[in-house]
């Protein structure tokens, strides 16, 4: 039986380790402090995932390793003592569920339809589970690996930095590696990515018998569409009635959906879309932008509020290159840049929203924000940024590169996909001479970060097949 046979017969023990590692609802939370005085970082059900994977690491015959909580990373090394790594960099932490899910997103459930639904069966648990069991593959096969192995969990990747900052503090840089966690056959190239808040203070407190937002609240995440985002106004009856009655217009109008109901005193606005990663925004459509469209059909007692509104409406609206507030750049490698709204926040004292913009490789972020400020010159309006990464691009010719192909074409028989720049940032960015993967096939629907996400069984398994050629080519004698 050779290593890729192996890999076929694994199948029904993969399909049961993703299971129990989707059952774990790793949405990133607020660091805990458990009963024993242990720092459990970015919260009790994302430590509960290190520690399954950790178990199944060493289950499988490995060694495995817990970087106090931040990460850990299961390993399979080599005999000649060094240091030396190759890195199989994943993520164990989710997105937030949003409505719409027909299962249960930490059961994961088989249809029957050659896929397995649940929160983190594509990003990431399920490309992790193929990593690993690529290795298993190549190790019972008998092969021996040039440098240490290790398949790298991170644990905040969809909210921030962190762990993978203080791994790689800890446990040094890879000396090549690949993150599953993107789309095959390549990503050769990742566009910037900035995440910074528009906001504005208001100084006007209207009376409490005027028409009044009280408060608006919208999207999750700053990397994802939000499906739904609602608003709280208070005032009379009779501008209740009224404001109903705009939106049953509004909705025959435009074909969004957006609805309104009684709560205590207050109309709440509920408006709502389609949920998607924030590096697709095409794929989605936005809550919030919905609501906003509807919101600047409506005078509140508030001017400032009503400017606030309808400088999203102008400046933001339904675009999703920037096109209208400075920040329109392209070229050829990346396509324009993605402009998203992933959160919206407005009381009667501040409102703000958190934008994620994915920029070209061949652009700054001092580009970028250098366009928005000259659009938000003479306003009220300021921006916190709140992240930078740089983009990373690496030509068709480099050797990683030619050998991550080999692999895919050679399992897949593709050789007319080429490698590609995507707007997604993934753990590349921060380890060392690392590229992005897989896990996506081009036949594979895209469902990361939304509601129903799900996983071909099939390409779980071919996935895994590909990771084994690679790593047997760059790492194994």
């Amino acid at each position: 039986m050779g290593y890729l046979e192996r890999i076929d017969a694994y199948k029904d023990d993969m399909l049961k380790d993703l299971a129990e590692l989707v059952s774990k609802p790793s949405v990133n939370a607020e660091a805990v402090k458990t009963k024993d005085g242990e720092i459990l970082p970015f919260g009790a059900g994302v430590h509960e995932s290190l520690l399954c994977a950790l178990d199944m690491g060493k289950r499988l015959g490995f060694d495995s390793y817990n970087d106090e909580n931040y990460a850990g990373h299961i390993e399979w090394k080599s005999d000649n003592g060094s240091d030396d790594y190759f890195a199989i960099v994943g993520h164990l932490d989710v997105v937030p569920v949003d409505s719409g899910w027909a299962t249960d997103p930490f059961t994961m459930t088989d249809k029957g339809d050659g896929f397995v639904y649940g929160r983190g069966t594509s990003d990431d648990k399920g490309p992790v589970v193929a990593g690993l069991y690529a290795l298993k593959a190549l190790k019972e096969e008998g092969f021996k690996p040039k440098m240490n192995i290790r398949v790298v969990l991170g644990l905040d990747e969809e909210t921030g930095e962190i762990s993978a900052e203080h791994y790689t503090e800890h446990c040094g840089q890879p000396v090549m590696g690949f993150t599953p966690d993107a789309e095959f056959p390549l990503v050769n190239g990742e566009m910037g990515i900035l995440l910074f808040e528009l906001a504005r203070k208001f100084s006007s407190k209207p009376g409490k018998d005027d028409l009044r937002l009280t408060k608006l609240e919208g999207g999750t995440a700053h990397n994802a569409v939000p499906a739904y985002a609602k608003a709280v106004i208070a005032g009379s009856k009779s501008q209740y009635d009224l404001i109903a009655d705009r939106v049953k217009l509004y909705c025959e109008e435009s074909g969004y959906k957006v609805k309104t109901k009684k709560q205590g005193s207050s109309l709440v606005v509920e408006a709502f879309g389609t949920a998607a990663h924030g590096a697709h925004p095409d794929l989605g459509l936005n809550a919030v932008s919905i609501l906003m469209d509807f919101l600047g059909r409506i005078s509140f007692a508030n001017e400032e509020l009503n400017e606030f509104v309808a400088f999203y409406n102008e400046k933001i609206g339904f675009n999703l290159h920037g096109e209208q507030i400075g920040c329109f750049f392209e070229d050829g490698p990346s396509g324009p840049l993605i402009f998203n709204v992933g959160v919206a926040n407005i009381n009667e004292d501040i409102a703000s929203v958190s934008v994620n913009i994915r920029y070209p490789v061949s652009c700054t972020d001092k580009q970028v924000l250098g366009g928005i400020e000259s659009v938000l010159e003479g306003s009220s309006i300021g921006i916190v940024t709140r992240m930078v990464q740089e983009p990373l691009y690496k030509d068709l010719d480099d050797p990683m590169v030619v050998e991550y192909m080999k692999a895919y074409i050679d399992e897949t028989g593709d050789s007319d996909a080429l490698p590609m720049t995507i707007g997604g940032g993934t753990y590349a960015k921060m380890f060392n001479n690392t590229l992005a993967f897989g896990a996506a096939f081009p036949e594979d629907e895209n469902t990361m970060h939304q509601a129903d996400e799900k996983f071909s069984i099939e390409s779980f398994m071919k996935m895994t097949r590909v990771y084994a050629r690679a790593i047997k080519s760059l790492c194994c004698e």
